[in-house]
């Protein structure tokens, strides 16, 4: 049974739709990421979720209560927002026992709460210092320990990393991820990478346009992507226009080449459709196992580190493949023909 539900949402700005018809059911304890670029609606859908935006159509409920016209200080939501937004004028122990106090707590509580909350964070020890006296990643900390004071039912997470940078952001994600499962608290989170959004959520909202173009699982979202969209926009990935040979075969010819897809194609012969290929599906190594090849000449040669990357020419199509560095491991040389060994099951067919 779903802890938070947006059922049919859409948000108007005068004649500019930002939002349309977008439904999420999210269960209780549940780390839900919106995942998308900028101006694609993931922080107006947070924020009709928070109260500071109402909806201009459709409904939105917390544990079965109807919150579309509530006030955002009577949902029981915590946010975290990307700027700290914490008050200067007081120390962290005051920062993160604000909400507490316009709750109207007594003082025994907002001591016992501060102090746990401090100890969750690993800040006990600064708990006098002012904002202006913390790095970033410290005052980002003391923001989620302020948003999770009070208990609130739903935590909220505004692109609260982009400020930080980028070895802080590792640890700080992992430390956020790790908190919300030992409090079990229900989390939307916001970004634009990728990386953060595969790594810790337990789905992703890919939205594209206003809508949410596919919600998924990490992996389905990486590895199934719906549309051509989420293919593109999720990961490094080859996108080859190929002819339909023959569809109810699932034949298709690349170049001067054909390969066997995995499916049936809804297309005729002759026809043109796209087909997804991520860079680290396939080897050129000797022995390498899979049930499809493709011959081309090799183009460029990348070193990035861990990986070579590595384009060749199949026909009209540029088709990259990675191969993990190793000492022993020399990239081919510009010029030279190699064949590419994959799975067929790695060959999407891209609808939109």
């Amino acid at each position: 049974m779903s802890f938070l539900t947006i059922a049919k949402a859409s948000k108007s700005y005068g004649a500019t739709t930002v939002v349309r018809d977008f439904d999420l059911a999210v269960g209780k304890g549940e780390f839900i990421s919106f995942l998308g670029p900028s101006g694609c609606g993931k922080t107006t859908v947070l924020r009709m979720i928070a109260g500071f935006e109402t909806p201009s159509a459709g409904h939105i409920s917390i544990d079965s209560r109807d919150v579309t016209l509530t006030a955002p200080n009577r949902r029981r939501i915590g946010m975290v927002f990307q700027a700290y937004a914490l008050f200067p004028n007081m120390t962290v122990a005051e920062n993160v026992a604000f909400g507490l106090k316009v709750a109207g707590a007594d003082r025994a509580t907002i001591e016992a709460r501060v102090k746990d909350m401090l100890a969750l964070i690993h800040l006990e020890h600064l708990a006098e210092r002012y904002p202006y006296q913390m790095s970033g990643g410290q005052q980002q900390r003391v923001a989620l320990a302020r948003a999770l004071a009070p208990k609130p039912q739903v935590l909220l997470l505004d692109e609260p990393l982009s400020a930080l940078d980028a070895k802080i952001r590792v640890s700080l994600r992992e430390e956020i991820r790790a908190i919300q499962k030992q409090l079990g608290i229900t989390t939307v989170f916001v970004t634009h990478d990728q990386e953060e959004a595969l790594s810790i959520s337990d789905r992703i909202v890919v939205m594209n346009g206003g809508r949410a173009d596919q919600i998924g699982t990490p992996f389905e979202i990486y590895n199934r992507p719906a549309t051509r969209f989420v293919a593109s926009f999720v990961g490094t990935l080859n996108l080859i226009d190929v002819t339909v040979a023959d569809p109810a075969a699932g034949t298709v010819k690349i170049g001067e080449q054909i390969v066997t897809l995995k499916e049936v194609l809804a297309a005729s012969s002759g026809e043109t459709v796209t087909l997804a290929l991520r860079p680290e599906s396939g080897s050129i190594l000797d022995g390498a196992r899979g049930d499809t090849a493709l011959t081309g000449e090799v183009v460029s040669s990348n070193f990035l580190g861990s990986v070579v990357r590595t384009r060749m020419r199949v026909g009209e199509s540029l088709i990259s493949f990675d191969m993990f560095n190793s000492p022993g491991f020399a990239p081919p040389a510009l010029g030279e023909r190699v064949t590419l060994r994959f799975s067929a099951a790695d060959l999407l067919v891209l609808r939109d």
